[in-house]
């Protein structure tokens, strides 16, 4: 019984080991590809458990399928205007094509692979960097900051011009610039032309402030004098009137020159007494003697 259990434990373990030899699994988060003396002839996308010929005959190289972000070291380039700026760019990367990921990187390198990223990441930010302006990175006004679209830029040369997924087997989904930084001498000169916008946009508002300005006291001149002579005609045309028939009270009060003056003499109380003034005064006084008694007027005949 003994010698049984032995032998069964040794079968068992020889199947595993041939398992192993002539078997493999690929996970979900892998591409497996399977070389026949060196030569690739199968590539494997789909996880699940696959079998081959045992080493030398056949071998099984595995990539890891998932995003990896690799970080190029802050590097010096220069804008379309000239200025120097050292930025720091990053991608985010994955094994789109095993086979030639394999073929490019000597036997699917990793190490090899993020050094030519590392160079084409070079490539690409000086060449894209160098068709901006620097006022597109850095500017005073947000609307003229464009990092999206030379990002987006970058992503389509990589993509699309260098076209690294049939160059490397290699797919880049993003691409970013993690830091921007300018040298003392740069950051003088732009701070200094930051000053000098800002200084050439107030003078410039100041200059239409002053323009609109003008404008409106020119326009409220023009309307006081048309005011002014509006007020004056209306005042003369009622001057005129007044006048007018004062001539006619004046033809009347000459009938009876005993009723002019006593009117006079109302008008001069109603004036005096006008704010609640207190006067203290005798009643034969000249013209308040007309309060203690009334003149006697007597109309003149019609006929007269």
């Amino acid at each position: 019984m003994k010698n049984l259990t032995i032998t069964i434990f040794i079968v068992l373990i020889v199947a595993i080991m041939g398992l192993y030899l002539v078997s493999f699994q690929v996970r979900e988060i892998e591409t497996a590809l399977v070389t026949w003396f060196g030569e690739p002839v199968r590539v494997i996308t789909e996880p699940g458990w696959c079998f081959k010929w045992p080493r030398p005959i056949q071998r099984v190289y595995k990539f890891d399928s998932r995003m990896r972000v690799l970080e190029a070291n802050l590097g010096e380039t220069t804008t379309k205007g000239a200025v120097p700026i050292i930025v720091n760019t990053y991608v985010v990367w994955k094994i789109a094509d095993p086979l030639q990921f394999f073929n490019a990187n000597e036997h699917g390198s990793i190490t090899e692979a993020k050094k030519k990223l590392v160079s084409q990441i070079s490539d690409t930010q000086n060449r894209i960097i160098g068709q901006h302006y620097f006022s597109e990175f850095v500017n005073s006004d947000p609307s003229k900051i464009i990092f999206e679209d030379i990002e987006k830029e970058m992503l389509d040369d990589f993509n699309i011009k260098q076209n690294v997924k049939e160059k490397y087997g290699i797919e880049i989904k993003t691409v970013g610039i993690k830091q921007l930084k300018i040298s003392e001498d740069v950051s003088k000169d732009v701070f200094a032309r930051m000053i000098a916008e800002r200084d050439r946009k107030t003078l410039a508002t100041i200059s239409e402030g002053n323009a609109e300005a003008t404008t409106i006291k020119t326009d409220a001149n023009s309307i006081k004098i048309e005011l002014l002579a509006a007020a004056e005609a209306r005042a003369k045309a009622i001057q005129a009137e007044g006048d007018a028939q004062a001539a006619k009270f004046y033809k009347l009060l000459e009938a009876d020159p005993g009723l002019a003056l006593f009117l006079q003499d109302i008008e001069a109380i109603k004036k005096i007494l006008a704010k609640n003034t207190v006067i203290v005064l005798s009643t034969d006084a000249y013209p308040f003697n007309i309060i203690k008694e009334k003149p006697i007027i007597v109309p003149r005949d019609p006929n007269e």
